[in-house]
Order: C-alpha cells, then sequence, then structure tokens
C-alpha cells in the first residue's frame, strides 16, 4: 500500500483521538476514552508503517499537521471555537507546509 495514503489515514485517525480526548471529559466517559483508545492505536500504528518508507521528520510533520489541521476543522464545526480571518489563513498555511514537504520529500 502507498506510504503516503497510509500517513493520511493515520493522520485521520490522530483527529479521531484527540476528538474523542476532548469528548472524554478527563477520561471519565468510558465510550470517549476506549474510543481515544482505538484511534490512537490505530494512528500510531499506521505512522510506524509510513516511517518504514517516509523519512522520520517528514513523516512526523505530515502526520500532525493532518491531526493539527483536522482537529482545529473539528473544534471550529462541532465545539464553537474561534473562526477569524487570520486562523483560516494560518490553517491554509499548515495544509501548504504539508502539501511542500510530499513535493520535495518525492524527489
Amino acid at each position: 500500500m502507498n506510504p503516503w495514503l497510509i500517513l493520511v489515514v493515520a493522520g485521520l485517525f490522530e483527529v479521531g483521538f484527540t476528538t474523542c480526548m476532548k469528548l472524554s471529559e478527563g477520561f471519565t466517559q468510558i465510550k470517549y476514552t476506549l474510543g481515544f483508545l482505538f484511534f490512537a492505536t490505530l494512528s500510531l500504528f499506521l505512522l510506524n508503517k509510513a516511517i518504514a518508507q517516509i523519512p522520520l521528520g517528514t513523516a512526523y510533520a505530515v502526520w500532525t499537521g493532518i491531526g493539527a489541521f483536522g482537529t482545529a476543522l473539528i473544534g471550529i464545526l462541532f465545539f464553537k471555537d474561534s473562526l477569524s480571518l487570520i486562523r483560516v489563513l494560518f490553517l491554509i498555511l499548515l495544509i501548504v507546509s504539508i502539501l511542500g514537504l510530499k513535493l520535495v520529500s518525492s524527489r
């Protein structure tokens, strides 16, 4: 399987575990605590698979970038986190940076 696809899925699972962490209310809500453990395990497992073929620094930066972007988006859409033009610009810059890392790592 394509290591970049694995890395993207790992990043999406990171969004799952951060969302479950928020919903777990300090790990007191068992279903969200179990969701956190499930998504965190899958995310780290897939990240480990991806770093077998993608340089560690690049893979980690992309993984955290996807997680940060996705978590920020979830916060805005579902948890009433603030939304401002400057925040949107920095989130776009984050995506551009992730794509840039992919482009320079392919060479």
